[in-house]
């Protein structure tokens, strides 16, 4: 067979696999998105690596460390499914251009705050709260506006393919925040957060309104928050994915907590050492990313062994001797994340009925992020008082307790496994 030959015959596999892997990307208004997104998450993880350090500079304690984390997503918690409501009423585009906007704003003043010395613990505190109520509207926003954009086809590969996005900026934002911090100083992360929120905001601009598939604003009418409620909850295939996330959620996501106090106490390490080892799940994530951003396959099951896989990798990275054998596990940690979140998003989207979509993303917003406020100080003192070790471990036990109630049945009846969704070569 003549060289061209094979050549093509090698090829055409290969690109049917890189059509799968980026597919949604065909989509212009999403490669905008993604665009914007990926230079600003970049900013918003050097801000989460700065903010840590600063309180822990500014003499706080872990627990410090966890409850700033959780004032970040305690409007969520507490007002989180009012705001499915607002979302499922409004012009998702427009809200998301205004929530970015007053990030930014608040980043700016953090920054300033810092860079001209006058920043105090409480100050942080509130610039945390204020962020937390941008996070309200924006948060469940952008994940129900993803199928807006690319439509349901495409739905599981833009979400995997964002969560590949925030895990590259999560390995690059720390990355670069621990060579800022060491060289600059904090309040240059916060700065560029700022600067870097005005990509996003371009990006939604020049959005083609014609190329994207709106939901059906709901009008207001009494009821609707309960509504919402009653409906996620008597329907398995949301329930299931809604308990276990709140599970997960409030102990095994606090990276932003414990962290920090490994680097620091359990390696001796400094802002460095933390920006390092949250970059290391960012390669894991990023690599497992691309492996299963063809693969559209969700389900109850496969969302109990993504659990499983992530939790085991937690309890192996609090039980590493040595920061080189923490960093190697955290690359797993990393990908088993990418995988749990993934196949949770995606189902709870495919499920969900159009004008209930906001409501139910707000509900997994609300798992996702506002059980922070409850896990982020919990887990930050059990760091505290048992060692860093010991509230890493505590999250990924109760991610495989969680796991081991779906796979038994109590969190789910009747889920079923959906199958691949080819893509056209």
């Amino acid at each position: 067979m003549p060289a061209s030959t094979n050549a093509v015959t090698t090829g055409a596999p290969v690109r049917r696999t890189l059509l799968r892997t980026f597919s949604a990307l065909r989509v212009a208004n999403y490669r905008r998105y993604a665009v914007g997104q990926a230079v600003s998450l970049s900013g918003t993880w050097m801000q989460r690596v700065a903010q840590a350090w600063l309180v822990l500079e500014l003499g706080g304690s872990g627990t410090d460390v966890g409850v700033v984390t959780g004032l970040q997503f305690l409007p969520l918690l507490l007002l989180g499914a009012w705001g499915g409501v607002v979302v499922d009423r409004v012009d998702k585009r427009r809200l998301l251009v205004a929530t970015q906007s007053a990030s930014a704003v608040l980043a700016l003043v953090l920054g300033v705050l810092t860079a001209t010395g006058t920043v105090r613990l409480w100050m942080v505190m509130v610039l945390a709260t204020g962020l937390g109520f941008a996070h309200l509207l924006d948060v469940p926003a952008r994940q129900s506006f993803v199928i807006e954009m690319v439509g349901p086809g495409e739905l599981t590969n833009a979400v995997t393919l964002n969560s590949v996005t925030v895990n590259a900026a999560r390995m690059l934002g720390p990355a670069l925040a621990g060579v800022l911090i060491a060289t600059t100083g904090i309040a240059v992360c916060f700065l560029l957060n700022a600067a870097s929120y005005l990509v996003v905001i371009v990006a939604f601009a020049g959005m083609r309104s014609e190329d994207l598939q709106p939901s059906n604003r709901m009008a207001r009418g009494p009821g609707q928050l309960r509504q919402g409620l009653a409906y996620a909850w008597r329907e398995p295939a949301l329930r299931a994915p809604l308990v276990l996330m709140a599970v997960v959620g409030g102990l095994a996501y606090e990276f932003q907590v414990i962290l920090p106090l490994l680097a620091r106490f359990s390696f001796d390490g400094g802002a460095g050492t933390y920006g390092a080892m949250t970059a290391a799940m960012g390669l894991g994530a990023v690599v497992a990313g691309l492996v299963l951003a063809g693969r559209h396959r969700t389900g109850p099951r496969s969302l109990a062994r993504s659990a499983y896989v992530f939790g085991g990798l937690i309890l192996v990275t609090a039980a590493a001797p040595t920061l080189e054998l923490a960093m190697v596990a955290l690359v797993g940690v990393g990908a088993a994340s990418i995988a749990f979140l993934a196949l949770g998003n995606s189902a709870l989207q495919l499920a969900a009925a159009p004008e209930m979509r906001g409501r139910v993303m707000a509900l997994w917003s609300i798992a996702f992020l506002g059980t922070t406020p409850i896990g982020g100080p919990l887990v930050g003192w059990v760091g505290g008082q048992l060692g860093p070790r010991a509230g890493l471990a505590l999250g990924g036990l109760a991610t495989i307790v969680a796991a081991a109630l779906l796979a038994r049945g109590d969190l789910a009846s009747g889920g079923v496994e959906t199958a691949p969704v080819p893509t056209p070569a």
